[in-house]
């Protein structure tokens, strides 16, 4: 009888899933049952899941001392995600199961005590890390249709432990799961709907063509959460890649669904989040909604209302488009190139500088106030833009004009992109200090009024590099190839609240 079988595996670790071969090795001695390799408390009292799981099945569990080993040792194990592999290398170790058909298959799943099997997160990754391997991958059901948008994988459904083992035995073969996921036509609100504010659906279409990063600022009631519920309703659907990287990080959260696909995500978080709820975290760590924004929109209602904290971590992950979260267990590092809107008021009461009410705050709350937004931050934001009080009767008014509806603007942005791509092959938002060399050449007289306003104005050499990415958008918006002297003033006046005093 053979005493020791492999059954392989796969952990979970951020948007990796490394491969874990469980070993399990039956010895004389005192009917025991041992788990080593780094097992976290779930993965420990598998054990007892394991034992009702078999018995309930119609299985024998061996009366023996048995030994599983999660290996690698040094790679953390949690969830009950082991409970399928450790429950077939029980039972193939024992005799009841052959060894060879497990050789290259992979196995994972929750079992409930009567041997049914339960969805766990992270499917999608370990999908994609199996058909790299070049193996067939074995899961519950409710995961199945997920875990087959990896393409080329060969994904079969379990709904439990003996139709496992009788697919194993070659007495019934497992459903193979194929997915081909449509895109689904969604309506969102259009921009036609707002009256006026001609700027800022002018800097709200820039914001979309290059991926730029959007603040509006303004009174209460003047159009600004409007206009940023309008934005994903302007941008491009993703291709394939972008589409299974926005699922695959939704596969890592229970308590997070992913959008439709190819649908980018709009994530609007309240601003009593928290740092960690925004960038993820854990012992264990998890993806945050800067994560789940990934490819999609961040929008952030109430800016200044967010705790500095929370505000102060989006600065890296601006920069870089990941954020990496360190415990001491371990790191893990999640995609995060997301674009920001925020929004916000002028001041605590919401009526600085409007023409129609006027403001109660003293200079010391407006500076407080303003405060809470730091200069790094703000020069991370691409677009300040002004969202003034329209007159009552602008309300009423018929839409200005018939070109700023959602369709038209989405069809400039779209094409504005395929020029970016074609050019660069990627957004404008994106480039970096050399590629922006390359790509945002200006003649010597912009240059020169560009290099005089900037040193005028005090703008930092990330300010500069962001006006310029700007202005290549605005170029690109109106299908010119040289960035030119109107463009420059534009995306320098959509940086006013640089150079505006507290």
């Amino acid at each position: 009888m053979t005493r020791l079988a492999v059954v392989n595996s796969r952990a979970k670790c951020g948007l990796h899933a490394p491969a874990v071969s469980v070993e399990v090795h039956l010895s004389a001695g005192l009917p025991a049952l041992n788990i080593v390799g780094l097992p976290e408390a779930a993965v420990r009292e598998s054990k007892d899941r394991v034992r009702s799981a078999i018995l309930n099945s119609g299985f024998e569990f061996p009366t023996s001392r048995i030994t599983i080993n999660l290996a690698p040792a040094d790679l953390p194990k949690e969830g009950g995600r082991f409970d399928l592999p450790i429950a077939l290398g029980i039972l193939a170790a024992s005799g009841q199961l052959p060894t060879e058909p497990l050789e290259n298959t992979e196995f994972i799943g929750e079992l409930a005590l009567t041997g049914t099997l339960r969805s766990i997160s992270g499917a999608l990754p370990a999908a994609i890390s199996a058909t790299e391997a070049k193996r067939t991958l074995v899961l519950p059901q409710l995961n199945a249709q997920t875990a087959a948008l990896c393409p080329d994988s060969r994904i079969l459904a379990a709904a439990d432990l003996l139709a496992t083992c009788a697919h194993i035995l070659g007495k019934e073969q497992l459903q193979e799961v194929s997915t081909k996921p449509e895109s689904k036509s969604v309506t969102y609100p259009d921009l036609s709907d707002i009256r006026g504010q001609m700027q800022a659906k002018k800097a709200l279409m820039t914001s979309a063509a290059g991926a730029h990063h959007l603040l509006l600022y303004g009174p209460p009631g003047t159009g600004k959460t409007m206009l940023a519920s309008r934005l994903p309703g302007i941008l491009p659907g993703l291709n394939e890649q972008e589409a299974l990287e926005v699922t695959a990080i939704h596969t890592l959260s229970s308590i997070s669904t992913p959008p439709d696909w190819k649908q980018r995500p709009f994530r609007t978080p309240h601003h009593t989040s928290s740092a960690v709820s925004l960038v993820g975290g854990g012992s264990q760590p998890k993806p945050g909604e800067i994560s789940f924004a990934h490819n999609g929109v961040l929008f952030m209602d109430e800016f200044p209302e967010f705790s500095r904290v929370a505000l102060e971590v989006l600065r890296e992950p601006l920069e870089t488009g990941e954020v990496v979260i360190s415990r001491a267990k371990g790191q893990a590092c999640f995609p995060a190139s997301f674009q920001l809107v925020a929004a916000m008021n002028p001041c605590p009461c919401g009526y600085q500088g409007d023409s129609q009410k006027s403001c109660r705050c003293t200079p010391e709350q407006v500076r407080k106030y303003r405060n809470k937004l730091s200069g790094p931050l703000l020069d991370r934001i691409d677009l300040h833009v002004e969202v003034s009080t329209q007159k009552t009767a602008t309300l009423f008014s018929a839409p200005d004009n018939d070109d700023l509806n959602s369709g038209n603007i989405r069809q400039k942005v779209i094409s504005a992109r395929q020029t970016q791509m074609t050019r660069q092959g990627k957004y404008n938002a994106m480039l970096k200090p050399a590629e922006i060399e390359k790509y945002c050449k200006l003649e010597k007289a912009d240059q020169d009024y560009l290099t005089r306003l900037c040193d005028k104005l005090g703008y930092s050499a990330r300010a500069v590099h962001r006006i310029l990415r700007v202005s290549r958008t605005l170029a690109d918006l109106s299908l010119e190839e040289q960035i030119s002297k109107q463009h420059l003033a534009e995306a320098i006046h959509y940086r006013k609240l640089d150079r505006e005093p507290a």
